[in-house]
């Protein structure tokens, strides 16, 4: 049934897998924002020249434990900095602000405005698929735990359980990998990883 289902998605069957999950977990909403962000190139700029203060800048989205998180931390400034609704339709305190301000407010923190853009088109799309089918987004926010169980269905083949003495991981179908140095995590990963690709 699920093969019928995956089908019947425009999408890349990793991520429609995911998106089904998350409608059974009701993490819908989360879900379609990392999957989006999966997507495109890292919306995140970290010129050579100005590599620490990029850094810094970015350490605003980080999330001790999980960069899948962090998309949803990036999302919701990127959003407030429009003004949007919240989660559930909650005004911010953010003013409005003109598309100059955000463009302007996006290159201090070392955002790409066009590659914002593509994220939110992706999203937009993705948004189209879920409502066309009739899914509902979840009302409340989804725990971490729902956000990463319902990408872990799409991500199977990306765990890794880490070596008893050693800093590399053992992932499917016997490929050794290493944690991206450049990952956003100040917390060190536990004994299982899942991550969004290997390289």
């Amino acid at each position: 049934p699920i093969g019928h289902e995956l089908a019947k998605l425009p999408l890349d069957p990793r991520v429609g897998r995911m998106i089904l999950a998350a409608r059974d977990r009701q993490a819908l909403a989360e879900v379609l924002v990392i999957a989006s962000a999966l997507s495109v190139q890292d919306v995140r700029d970290r010129p050579l020249e100005a590599q620490q203060a990029a850094d810094q800048k970015h350490k605003l989205f980080d999330d001790e434990k999980s960069e899948f998180m962090g998309y949803l931390k990036l999302w919701k400034w990127l959003e407030d900095g429009r003004g949007v609704h919240g989660h559930a339709g909650a005004k911010t305190d953010t003013p409005r602000l003109s598309n100059r301000q955000q463009e302007q407010r996006l290159r201090e923190h070392f955002v790409s405005p066009r590659r914002v853009r593509e994220w939110r088109d992706i999203h937009s799309q993705l948004h189209t698929v879920v409502a066309e089918h009739g899914w509902r987004m979840n009302a409340s926010p989804a725990t971490y735990e729902q956000v990463h169980l319902a990408m872990l269905a799409g991500l199977l083949g990306n765990v890794g359980c880490k070596s008893e003495d050693e800093d590399w991981y053992l992932g499917a179908r016997g490929i050794k990998f290493w944690r991206h140095p450049g990952a956003h995590l100040s917390k060190k990963p536990g004994r299982w990883l899942i991550a969004a690709e290997l390289v």
